[in-house]
């Protein structure tokens, strides 16, 4: 007894240790027992390891893609375009009116917001000079330059508002010619809404065109578009939730 409480016990060196015990190694030592031949999921090149870490590449991605997508939904701006027949009068001051009442509210980087016409006449235009001093008078500055509608609008666009019943059918006319040589939303027609709606003070259906009129004309379609594209706004953020 005595005897085997002071022997000498050697303990080997890491040199002399098997490989599978080696720091560097990441076998075990009990699969050394086991032969590759008859376990084949233990070798790399076994099909069902492949295909397993193939499907868990995909689903890796899948994930990310729909996280990418979510959060890109989530910070897109909500963009409204506002239309009328040439983009001079009636729609440019819609433009100017609810993007004052969006920075009013702070909230420029939520929205984007711009203005057509459904023909090109005045393109490259500035506002009508009429409606801009009457805009100003109320504090609201108009800097649009006039375009006409098109295509890419359909996808670009959240909510598309017409002036007037006219405006209204020439969209949804522009849109039947277009959706024939365009890839076009299947949601498109359901975009197009007219800008009185919205109105909850005025009985107006449409906002008539002053071109043609005088300052009075001007100060009715300001007053039209205060009322809507204060309630455009309301609906827009307690729907989105912006």
């Amino acid at each position: 007894m005595r005897s085997l409480l002071y022997s000498t016990v050697t303990i080997p060196t890491t040199s002399k240790l098997p490989n599978c015990y080696s720091p560097h190694s990441l076998k075990l030592p009990f699969l050394n027992f086991l032969h590759p031949s008859k376990y084949p999921i233990l070798l790399n090149s076994d099909p069902r390891v492949k295909s397993h870490k193939r499907l868990i590449t995909k689903a890796s991605m899948a994930s990310q893609e729909s996280n990418t997508e979510a959060n890109s939904q989530q910070t897109k701006p909500f963009s409204v375009l506002f239309v009328c027949l040439g983009n001079i009068c009636r729609s440019p001051a819609a433009e100017g009116v609810f993007t004052d009442l969006v920075k009013k509210r702070g909230l420029d980087s939520k929205f984007k917001i711009d203005s057509a016409g459904t023909i090109n006449y005045h393109e490259g235009n500035e506002a009508d000079p009429r409606m801009r001093a009457a805009a100003k008078r109320r504090g609201i500055a108009i800097t649009s330059i006039s375009r006409p509608i098109r295509p890419s609008d359909f996808k670009d666009f959240d909510l598309i508002l017409a002036m007037d019943e006219q405006n209204k059918a020439d969209i949804l006319g522009a849109l039947e010619r277009w959706i024939h040589r365009e890839t076009l939303p299947a949601d498109a027609p359901e975009k197009v809404r007219l800008m009185c709606s919205y109105c909850k003070k005025h009985d107006e259906t449409e906002v008539p065109d002053p071109y043609y009129g005088g300052a009075q004309g001007f100060e009715k379609v300001l007053d039209l578009l205060e009322d809507a594209c204060d309630s455009l706004l309301e609906s827009i953020v307690a729907e989105k939730k912006i």
